[in-house]
């Protein structure tokens, strides 16, 4: 694994990592606060470039502290893919990273030849939270919790940053409903460390910002996609992915028996899936290809 800084559009320094693996480049749009140790196996095979979002893990906060909403994520992913020289590739978003990933392929689809979206929703996020809750009330709630965690985030900071990874706490956080105990005790002990040391205020007000997101529409979007739900999702419901994908012709769905942490407990389920998005992605290149060339030759 690699890491260094660029320099957003805005001036911000992100803090961007590669992996070390071979192959087909892919650019993941992290979830608010996570990093590679969300990826196992993935990072370990795949050609993964992606970043840290601002203000968090050695990606500096924007000197106007305004600047996190969708666009300015969206420009720290053109500085991650510039950075690293790619001009087109398919993009994976998982939870709020869904937005960045869904809003990079409407602005720029150019720079886009594929969409892997994991447990999370295109646009207007605190709506897709809380399937248990009728409908009406999820998006109120939703901003009204996140907003007590807001305010709530020293106190926060001061709890979990002292709390310890160990294997008990691995084994508490798999058995008791937040991540399946079909994940690696070892994985998510690698995931939940960096991700206990957040400046809590900070994390909620990224999610605040970008979570409000008005639902993004996808009807203009012509390449593969793939949409990995989770059937116990409280962040993501299967229906708010669905619906914005099942109008188009090349999308596909899988609904997977897993949590919100979906790519800790079915790392192999993603990779394999992303393997086949890029065949997909190559089949489609080369009949837009060959389309051409037989145009190209009738019109001489």
């Amino acid at each position: 694994m690699r890491e260094h800084e660029v320099i957003s559009a805005d001036g911000t320094k992100i803090r961007v990592w590669r992996t070390d693996a071979e192959g087909t480049a892919v650019l993941l749009c992290p979830g608010v606060g996570s990093g590679p140790e969300s990826w196992p196996t993935l990072t370990d095979e795949a050609a993964v470039v992606s970043w840290y979002m601002r203000g968090t893990m050695g990606s500096d906060r924007p000197d106007d502290e305004k600047r996190i909403k969708l666009a300015d994520h969206v420009a720290d992913a053109i500085a991650t893919l510039d950075d690293a020289k790619i001009e087109r590739c398919v993009v994976m978003g998982w939870s709020m990273g869904v937005t960045v990933a869904a809003e990079l392929a409407r602005r720029y689809p150019e720079r886009v030849s594929g969409l892997l979206l994991v447990a999370g929703a295109p646009g207007d996020s605190f709506d897709a939270m809380l399937p248990v809750v009728p409908a009406k009330l999820r998006r109120t709630l939703s901003v009204t919790g996140t907003k007590m965690l807001q305010a709530a985030g020293p106190l926060l900071d001061t709890v979990l940053h002292r709390m310890p990874v160990t294997d008990v706490t691995t084994f508490v956080l798999r058995h008791a409903g937040v991540i399946k105990p079909s994940s690696d005790p070892e994985d998510v002990k690698a995931a939940i460390a960096p991700f206990l040391q957040h400046d809590w205020r900070w994390y909620f007000t990224l999610a605040l910002a970008l979570g409000t997101t008005p639902r993004q529409d996808l009807s203009a979007l012509r390449v593969p996609i793939t949409v990995l739900a989770a059937e116990d999702d409280v962040l993501a419901t299967a229906e708010s992915m669905a619906e914005p994908v099942g109008p188009l012709p090349q999308a596909r769905f899988r609904l997977l028996p897993c949590s919100h942490y979906l790519p800790l407990e079915a790392p192999e389920v993603v990779l394999a899936e992303l393997r086949l998005l890029h065949q997909r992605v190559e089949a489609v290149e080369w009949a837009v290809a060959d389309v051409f060339t037989q145009v190209s030759r009738t019109r001489t």
